[in-house]
């Protein structure tokens, strides 16, 4: 069943993911203070991201490379290459973005430049 993930409330989405979680933490045998431990949080924050209560990513992060699935990371990380014909629009939409500088029309030789102090 392919559901629409756009759908989903974001507490829908949270407590899917702390189900998943805590299947995986269950087909590897492991425990809440295990899992805990290996992840340097409290086992409250185990049990709160596997209710779906995600308050930390960095704690999601930390249970997840434990878990072995920081994976699900690898598209958010690689950069994406732009074809020559990409490159070459951003370069151009780059130079008309460029800032220009007024021309040096002013004639320094002129008699007004060339007022002589006062003192």
């Amino acid at each position: 069943m392919n559901e629409n993930i756009y759908m989903l409330a974001d507490l829908e989405i949270c407590r899917r993911i702390g189900k998943k979680i805590r299947n995986l933490r269950l087909r590897q045998n492991i425990t809440q203070m295990s899992l805990a431990e290996q992840s340097q949080i409290s086992v409250s924050s185990v049990k709160k991201i596997e209710n779906g209560e995600i308050g930390s990513f960095d704690s999601l992060m930390r249970v997840l490379r434990i878990l072995g699935e920081l994976d699900i990371f690898s598209p958010l990380l690689n950069e994406e290459e732009l074809s020559p014909n990409e490159y070459l629009e951003f370069v151009e939409a780059r130079k008309q973005k460029q800032r220009r500088r007024a021309n040096s029309s002013i004639n320094h030789n002129s008699p007004i430049n060339q007022k002589e102090s006062e003192w």
